[in-house]
């Protein structure tokens, strides 16, 4: 059983591993021979042995705040989001209404208002998470109303045929339709979170990854820098593959796979 799940992970991802092993082993050379400074790109075995040392802190401190900013600013958005989607799907003018000051609110830089929610929320979580949320909802948003939209067709004029309802359409078709295009928002959405937590911090933290960074940026400890750049990395990817699995698990179980 072990040796098809093997090969198959090995004719799915193979070459981009050789690839990455590649780079590495290449990054590493140059940086040995001398031709980068190490205090402007350090070798990968300088950044995993930054990474051993400051552990403690960067896992046990620094990931946690991160984590728990990103969480509660992807809550926020999945639920604001998916609200304002099937407001908006439902109640027609309501699109009309909000949807330009959805693409307003993406078109203003988070940089420009990242002092704005400090002004407001302190130097608290809440600055970061609102920031979080800011850049996540937007895909999921717009995924899923494009995704609810897909249910406009001839199962739900074959529905209405049959004496269904509003709500047994939403629920039989419109639902199970949407779902696809919903958890592509949250695949974007989860990715956007950290990048937005890391802006947060970056502008006005007192921890997480994002602020750990500029801390060490700042004294021109690279290594260090780039081991918090690492694990904002594998966050982002985790995160991400939680969502496929959970994507995988419940279109398998309506039927919505390939």
């Amino acid at each position: 059983m072990r040796r098809p799940l093997f090969k198959q992970w090995a004719h799915d991802y193979g070459w981009s591993v050789l690839l990455l092993l590649i780079l590495l082993v290449s990054w590493e050379a140059v940086v040995a021979l001398g031709w980068v400074p190490s205090f402007i790109i350090p070798a990968p075995t300088s950044i995993i042995q930054a990474l051993i040392k400051d552990s403690p802190l960067l896992i046990g401190q620094h990931l946690i705040a991160t984590l728990e900013e990103v969480s509660l600013g992807f809550l926020l958005s999945v639920i604001v989001g998916v609200m304002l989607a099937v407001g908006m799907h439902i109640f027609r003018p309501l699109e009309k209404t909000l949807y330009p000051f959805l693409i307003i609110s993406q078109t203003i830089p988070l940089i420009a208002l990242s002092p704005i929610f400090i002004m407001w929320f302190g130097y608290s979580i809440w600055s970061k998470v609102a920031v979080v949320f800011l850049t996540a909802f937007f895909p999921i948003v717009v995924s899923t109303y494009d995704g609810l939209k897909k249910g406009d067709g001839d199962y739900t004029e074959l529905l209405l045929t049959m004496g269904a309802n509003r709500w047994d359409i939403f629920r039989t078709i419109e639902i199970p339709m949407a779902l696809p295009s919903f958890f592509s928002g949250l695949k974007l959405s989860i990715v956007y979170c950290v990048v937005g937590a890391t802006i947060g911090e970056w502008l006005g933290g007192t921890k997480g990854l994002g602020y750990f960074s500029r801390r060490m940026a700042s004294n021109m400890h690279t290594d260090a820098m780039f081991a918090s750049i690492l694990l904002l990395s594998l966050l982002g990817i985790s995160l991400f593959m939680m969502i496929v699995i959970m994507e995988k698990q419940i279109l398998k179980r309506r039927g919505s796979t390939k």
